[in-house]
Order: C-alpha cells, then sequence, then structure tokens
C-alpha cells in the first residue's frame, strides 16, 4: 500500500483502477467486522484536554495531517500493454486486452502513467522482499473493469493496512480510514508510566497508527479508566509473580517502570486483543444460540494458531458423508406416536423436559429433514446446537485450554457436540503416535458399530476441541443418528451426567466410548505395548493415572 501512494507521489505513471471489494470467501476477516478490545473503546484524544483544539490536533509527536487526505486507488497487478510482461503467479489464460475507454471524469482522477517496471520490483513496505501483490483484507483486489479480474490473499494484518493509510495520509474505505477518522486518536492501550515533576504520565498505543507515534500522556487527558485498571493489574500480576505470590506495590519514590515490566504489560494488551478479536472470530462462525467466551488470566498465551471452527464433520478426502435421510415420521405429537426411534427399533431419548432418558450405550435418532414434525418437536434437540454460553479459558493446572460454563446446566441435559475431520481407522494410527509424541489427544472413534472411522479435532472442531478428560467428568458420550443413518458414521453428544453449576469446567473421559464402555487401551497397561502414554492431571480421586 505505502509502495502504491509513493508511486503516485512520483508522478510515475501506474495505471490507477477504482477499489472495488468482493465478497469475503470464507476464512478472511470481514471489514468492518472485526475483533475489538471492549475496553479499547475508551478514547482519549486530544479534545478531552481544554487546552487543546478538537479534532485536528493529534498527541504529540504523531505525524501531523494533510490538508486533502488523498484517497487511496489500488494500482493494477499489471499494466495494460507490455509485450514483456511475465504471467502473474497462478494466472491462467490469454493475456488480457486494453482496458476500454473511460469518461473524461474518470481520466481526470487518474494518476499519471509512468514508464513499466516489470514484476517483481517494487518493493514492499514491510520488508526488504519483493511487493507480492497484495489485497484488502476483505478478500482480493481488482483489475481494471475490462480485464479479467483475478484475486491475491492479503499476507498484511488490517491493523498494519490501517497503519500504513494513516501514515501515508491515505483513504481506504475497504480497511475503515475515511476522511472522517484518518486523523482520529483513540487509546488502543497503555504501554509505560512515569512521573514527572510530580505529574504522572502514561505511554499510550494510539489506535491504528504506529508505534512511532506513541506518545506520553498526563493522567489528566485520559478517559479511559478501564485501560487504566488494566494497566494497574497486569503490573501488580507481574510483580506478584516474580514475588512467587507476595503481592507488592510500587514505592512512592519510584519514578519509573523497570522495562521487563514495561514489556510484559504490552504482551499482556496485545494478548487481550488478540483473544478478543479470536472471540469474536468464533462467534461470528459458529451456528447455535449459546455465546463463546475467551478468558487468559493465567499466562500470555495467545489464540491457538492453527485451529479452524466447523460446526459439522469435515470428511478428509475420499470419505463421503451422506447428510440425506431416506425417511422421515408424519407425527402430530411424536410423544405419543410412532416416531423416528421405534421405527429403528429404539426409545424415544427424551422426556418433555428435554432431557434425556435412556441409558449410556443406547443410541439416539432425532427427527430429520424429512420428517413432517417442526422445528419446536421435542425430539430434535442435538440438532438444534449449544444452547449455553460457554467460556474457553486458560487452566491454572497446567492442561492449557480448558471450556468451563457461564451458566448453571442441568443434569442429564445435552451441552455440546464433539466435531472434527471425519479420517480412516488407518490414517488415525499413524496420527495417534505422532498425538502421543506430543502429549495430546483429539481422536474419537466412531466405533457404535464397525470401527472404520475416527474424528480427529486436532486442527478442526468446535468448543469441544478444548474440553479436558477428567476420569471422574461430568459429560456423557452418545451416538447419534439424524440425517445420516450411516451406522458407521454416528454424531457424538455431550451430555452432562449432573447438575453443572456456573464457572465449572466441563470434562469428559477421553477413553469413553459410544456405548458407554471405556476403552482398553486406558487400563492396559502391559509391557508389551511401546507407546508413549500420556500422564493424566485430572486430579480425580479415581484418576486412572494416564489418558492413553
Amino acid at each position: 500500500m505505502a509502495a502504491a501512494g509513493a508511486e503516485a507521489r512520483r508522478g510515475e505513471g501506474w495505471r490507477a483502477a477504482p477499489l472495488t471489494v468482493p465478497r469475503s470467501p470464507g476464512k478472511l476477516p470481514r471489514p468492518g467486522k472485526r475483533g475489538r478490545d471492549p475496553q479499547a473503546r475508551q478514547s482519549a484524544t486530544r479534545r478531552d484536554a481544554a487546552s487543546c483544539p478538537a479534532d485536528t490536533s493529534g498527541p504529540r509527536g504523531a505525524p501531523r495531517a494533510s490538508p486533502v487526505p488523498r484517497p487511496l486507488t489500488l494500482l493494477e497487478a499489471r499494466p495494460a500493454r507490455s509485450p514483456q510482461f511475465p504471467p502473474a503467479p497462478g494466472f491462467r489464460g490469454a493475456r488480457p486486452s486494453r482496458p476500454a475507454p473511460r469518461s473524461a471524469a474518470s481520466r481526470s482522477a487518474e494518476i499519471p502513467r509512468a514508464p513499466w517496471t516489470p514484476w517483481p520490483s517494487p518493493r514492499c513496505p514491510l520488508g526488504p522482499g519483493p511487493l507480492r501483490a497484495w489485497s484488502p483484507p476483505c478478500g482480493g483486489i481488482r483489475a481494471a473493469a475490462a480485464a479479467p479480474a483475478w484475486c491475491v490473499p492479503c499476507l498484511v494484518s488490517l491493523d498494519t493496512l490501517q497503519e500504513l493509510c494513516r501514515k501515508e495520509k491515505l483513504t481506504c474505505k475497504s480497511i475503515g480510514i475515511t476522511k472522517r477518522n484518518l486523523n482520529n486518536y483513540e487509546v488502543e492501550y497503555l504501554c509505560d508510566y512515569k512521573v514527572v515533576k510530580d505529574m504522572e504520565y502514561y505511554l499510550v498505543k494510539w489506535k491504528g497508527w504506529p508505534d512511532s507515534t506513541n506518545t506520553w500522556e498526563p493522567l489528566q487527558n485520559l478517559k479511559c479508566p478501564l485501560l487504566l485498571q488494566q494497566f494497574s493489574n497486569d503490573k501488580h500480576n507481574y510483580l506478584s509473580q516474580v514475588k512467587k505470590g507476595k503481592a507488592i506495590s510500587l514505592k512512592d519514590h519510584n519514578k519509573a517502570l523497570k522495562p521487563a515490566i514495561a514489556e510484559y504489560i504490552v504482551k499482556k494488551a496485545k494478548q487481550r486483543i488478540a483473544l478478543q478479536r479470536w472471540q469474536d472470530e468464533l462467534n461470528r462462525r459458529k451456528n447455535h444460540k449459546g455465546m463463546i467466551f475467551v478468558e487468559n488470566t493465567v499466562d500470555l498465551e495467545g489464540p491457538p494458531s492453527d485451529f479452524y471452527y466447523i460446526n459439522e464433520y469435515k470428511p478428509a478426502p475420499g470419505i463421503s458423508l451422506v447428510n440425506e435421510a431416506t425417511f422421515g415420521c408424519s407425527c402430530t405429537d411424536c410423544f405419543f406416536e410412532k416416531c423416528c426411534p421405534a421405527e429403528a427399533g429404539v426409545l424415544l431419548a427424551y422426556n418433555k423436559n428435554q432431557q434425556i432418558k435412556i441409558p449410556p450405550g443406547t443410541p439416539i435418532y432425532e427427527c430429520n429433514s424429512r420428517c413432517q414434525c417442526g422445528p419446536d418437536c421435542p425430539n430434535r434437540i442435538v440438532q438444534k446446537g449449544t444452547q449455553y454460553s460457554l467460556c474457553i479459558f486458560r487452566t491454572s493446572n497446567g492442561c492449557g485450554w480448558g471450556v468451563k460454563t457461564l451458566v448453571k446446566i442441568k443434569r442429564m441435559s445435552f451441552v455440546m457436540e464433539y466435531v472434527g475431520e471425519v479420517i480412516t481407522s488407518e490414517e488415525a494410527e499413524r496420527r495417534g503416535q505422532l498425538y502421543d509424541n506430543k502429549g495430546i489427544t483429539y481422536l474419537f472413534d466412531l466405533d457404535y458399530e464397525s470401527d472404520e472411522f475416527t474424528v480427529d479435532a486436532a486442527r478442526y472442531g468446535n468448543v469441544s476441541h478444548f474440553v479436558n478428560h477428567s476420569c471422574d467428568p461430568n459429560l456423557q458420550v452418545f451416538n447419534v443418528f439424524i440425517d445420516n443413518l450411516d451406522t458407521r458414521l454416528p454424531r457424538i453428544a455431550l451430555f452432562s451426567t449432573r447438575t453443572i453449576n456456573a464457572g465449572e469446567e466441563l470434562t469428559f473421559d477421553y477413553q469413553m466410548k459410544g456405548s458407554g464402555d471405556i476403552s482398553s487401551d486406558s487400563v492396559d497397561h502391559s509391557p508389551a505395548k511401546k507407546r508413549v502414554r500420556t500422564v493424566c492431571k485430572c486430579g480425580a480421586v479415581t484418576c486412572r493415572g494416564y489418558l492413553n
């Protein structure tokens, strides 16, 4: 982006193309809906100081605003006509023809043309390497209207693009930088603290501005009590950790923070922002009623880097999931008529309070898409998804991430479904050896009738990916059949075994099968089994000692 602005300022004539924003294809973040730290909305602008004019003035050290902000236009990734131009990476087909002539009004807004520079000599402002063809976070850039469009995913974060825009005084609506907010200053987080002549100052990181524009601001100018409280809490948490749990405070004669304390506070602030964005992303992707929250008050661990949230099974290549039932009921009241469970030869799984009444090991057959009963049918529970608000939190006992409920859950109630990538048992055996060496367990065998398939939630999964093991769990596993009636591919549902209070961690037994039995692997301590054993940290009285 900065390279684009530099070319424009030098008057060198790449042909300007109007910015068009294609719809976001899948996992790329959506403009205007990205995650934000709720506390970061507490703004502390220069207009808060009575001695400073409003809107036009920024913090000390910030770049001055240009009188007329220059709108950002994306430059074509290839010129309209050049016989030596090599094809762009991934581009196939005939070279595009010269764009159609445009009106005088559009030509007047163009940047003057300049001699063509072969790909990829433009340099990326973010590093010494060549400039990669980039796009806004919404998914891609488009060349001139008459040329065939091709898109390249962006390798730069939204924050970095915003910082580059403000640094170069460019506006770009697709990433939220407009004339109105180009020169806005909002506190993102506080970085440091000092006292000068009995006046307290905080080093402020401004939202959407590079670190080079951070400024020291007097406490009286900061109108962000939540960020100030977080700064104080982070400082004392660090000091408590250093002093092995002894809470201490800074003495009055200390006029500045030690560099190690300031560094920790900045890392904690960045982690808090990253977790908030991840939380927002999870809630955008979920398809159930219950909300998902994320919390880490233990360490500096951020969101997992290789985890993708899904709502249903993701079949591996070569595996077909037929999610279409062959028959359905015609009941008007599924409690009293011959419904889907009766057709399958089992009992209706739920009572009128939507609690499960069948013993573990009995399959659940819910009404499906071919049934004539409506969405309020009492035999549609698992398919509605999680109804409870859950929190993914960092545990303090060395078990990594865990899941706790934020509301009370009644006994025998549906809590969540276990989803992931469906793979063959042979592939599961190969992955299992790798997971055992890393001390992680995400494989769940679909062994209701056969042992052909396994669910792997290591990379693809939902909230259940973060549920920890316990030898005395509060969740029970059940096999469920809805639209897919293939007995080799049941859905895995987790129901509460007792009343679970708000704030209590959710756990299930990793060795529990859909039949309700415990896998023999968990109790076989024969030396003939040469495999890496993962130590169990559940702390239950009945702990077996190992996860596998």
